[in-house]
């Protein structure tokens, strides 16, 4: 029987860059919060240990796929000898910023970790998924969190569920495009949650973003007549944040036609997390 799992995309409400690491990575403190909107992962259990992606995505090798990456990784973890048909319904862009691979990589361990009774903990999962992207954490971690370091290090958060417009300008932004830039600001004080949380929202990868994607700065600017709107992540989706969905759902009947968005809600609880707590 094939079964449901949520893949939830993610926000960073806002994103600071503290310095480069001497492995490459930056230090990072950013403010993750999900959204009520994602693709959806569908498992079927096998009794061999073969793992079978039945939707594979255009452009992605086996390989290189992190649902597949992540199946196989529980099971050299775990010892499992089963394996899954898994499907996956993708409505999340890829290079958007939204954490849609992290997320479809989290979710196939949370999921295969239920299903296959594997019995990991949490915090396994985790070390597991960092291997994998330094944002397949937060969604493991399932709630709104402050996260320092590469993204690994979590603390719980409760910002305002406000409603979102997310909007994609069509163009696709590699993560190293915009942390190899040498004009990315790298200097950013770290400072405390309470400080953050009562300082204007800002993205540091922002500026880069919309300097070397004209699209980003035409969607950003676009957006800003309306709401207070900025970059997530890398890019490339944009956000502007309303108090109502009537409000965020107002403004996207008013785009042009080059404007392909959605209106989701921000939420504190993932809903994989949600569907988790459903089952126990």
């Amino acid at each position: 029987m094939m079964v449901d799992w949520p893949s939830p995309a993610k926000l960073n409400l806002f994103l600071y860059v503290n310095g480069r690491r001497p492995d490459g990575y930056h230090d990072l403190q950013t403010l993750f919060q999900f959204l009520n909107y994602g693709d959806t992962l569908n498992f079927a259990l096998r009794q061999d240990n073969q793992i079978c992606l039945l939707t594979p995505i255009s452009g992605v090798p086996d390989e290189q796929n992190l649902i597949i990456r992540a199946a196989r990784m529980l099971q050299q973890f775990s010892n499992c000898h089963l394996g899954a048909d898994i499907s996956v319904s993708k409505i999340l862009p890829m290079g958007g910023g939204l954490g849609g691979g992290s997320s479809n990589a989290a979710t196939v361990l949370v999921a295969l970790n239920r299903l296959w009774k594997c019995g990991l903990t949490p915090e396994q999962l985790c070390k597991i998924g960092l291997t994998l992207g330094a944002d397949v954490p937060i969604f493991i971690y399932g709630h709104a969190a402050f996260a320092e370091g590469v993204g690994e290090k979590l603390q719980p958060a409760q910002p305002k569920e406000k409603w979102y417009l997310v909007a994609h300008p069509g163009v696709h932004i590699p993560t190293p495009f915009i942390f190899n830039d040498p004009d990315l600001v790298r200097n950013t004080p770290k400072r405390t949650l309470t400080t953050l949380l009562a300082s204007p929202f800002l993205n540091d990868c922002e500026p880069i973003a919309r300097k070397r994607f004209p699209e980003v700065e035409q969607l950003i600017s676009w957006l800003l007549e309306y709401a207070p709107s900025r970059l997530t992540g890398t890019g490339a989706c944009v956000f502007s944040e309303f108090d109502t969905q009537a409000a965020a759902v107002d403004v996207l009947k008013q785009a042009p036609e080059w404007l392909h968005g959605f209106v989701a809600q921000g939420v504190n609880t993932s809903p994989l997390q949600a569907i988790l707590s459903r089952q126990e």
